[in-house]
């Protein structure tokens, strides 16, 4: 069952052996610490406020829960992509520049620079662990929209990280296919944690159709992965999110997961259970302050 943590700074994150602990900054942005190595998901740490992308406004309604100087080090930052401000808004950019290491796409590594390191789907790249070994992390496909918009929509990667003795971490990104989720659990599975970009975010490029998973395709998703505990990101913060946390609820229970949901406010932390044998009893966060 999930352990539950009350106080503490980042180093109260630091996940017990076999665990990974989890703790949700806002929107797409989380903190995942496993056996020591601490990644940091798509930044974006701006206030509220307007982001032009082209023609087109996105709107951040809520600021993050935890300012960036609040975290601790970080090991790596796993980036998506980061041609929309909602997966890396200013803010998030600057943070980029304190990392020793981002991991994300070639476009995006191309207009980074610096510690920006290109991965393309199944390449890896090893991290030590604090006790010895390594933590693999596996870039893998996304595709963030329908079929044939990826010309619109732009690159874009989710991660898988691995390592023995340790659950598998499945990393979505903004990706809106189930194929490709069935595609990466085929290849790389079993995954025990599932941190899923939700939130059935639509904008006017694309009229209807959604860029990120619906919250009945995250529960499909959590089905075909076959994950112990699924933690829902990309959900809240901003205003093309359409769906949110009381969707989630309603779209896992309808699939019968409630007991694999682990569904983070902002500034919640959890240390999730290793696998498929915890299912039912991931539990609930509790707030760290």
């Amino acid at each position: 069952m999930t352990t539950i943590l009350t106080d503490g700074g980042p180093s109260a994150l630091t996940s017990s052996p076999g665990r990974l602990a989890v703790w949700s900054i806002g929107g797409p942005t989380a903190i995942l610490d496993l056996d020591g190595v601490r990644f940091l998901t798509d930044p974006t740490f701006d206030p509220p406020g307007e982001h032009p992308v082209g023609r087109r406004v996105l709107t951040k309604t809520a600021g993050p829960a935890v300012a960036p100087g609040e975290i601790g080090a970080i090991d790596a930052v796993l980036l998506s992509h980061h041609q929309h401000p909602d997966n890396l808004d200013r803010s998030g950019r600057a943070f980029l520049e304190r990392t020793p290491l981002v991991l994300t796409t070639p476009s995006a590594a191309e207009a980074i620079g610096g510690v920006a390191r290109s991965l393309t789907p199944w390449d890896h790249v090893d991290l030590a662990r604090p006790a010895g070994g390594s933590v693999r992390v596996t870039a893998v496909p996304a595709r963030h929209g329908p079929p044939g918009t990826e010309h619109l929509t732009g690159e874009v990667t989710g991660f898988v990280l691995s390592a023995d003795g340790l659950p598998t971490v499945y990393v979505s990104g903004d990706n809106a296919s189930l194929e490709i989720v069935g595609e990466i659990a085929a290849r790389l599975g079993p995954l025990d944690v599932a941190v899923l970009f939700a939130g059935a975010a639509q904008t006017p490029l694309l009229g209807d159709a959604y860029l990120t998973l619906t919250s009945t395709m995250a529960a499909e998703a959590a089905g075909i992965v076959g994950a112990g505990a699924v933690v829902p990101v990309h959900f809240d913060g901003w205003g093309h999110y359409t769906e949110g946390a009381d969707s989630l609820r309603a779209a896992f229970a309808e699939a019968g997961l409630s007991g694999r949901l682990v569904l983070l406010e902002p500034g919640e932390a959890a240390v999730l259970p290793v696998g498929s044998q915890d299912a039912d009893s991931a539990g609930s966060p509790v707030p760290r302050r």
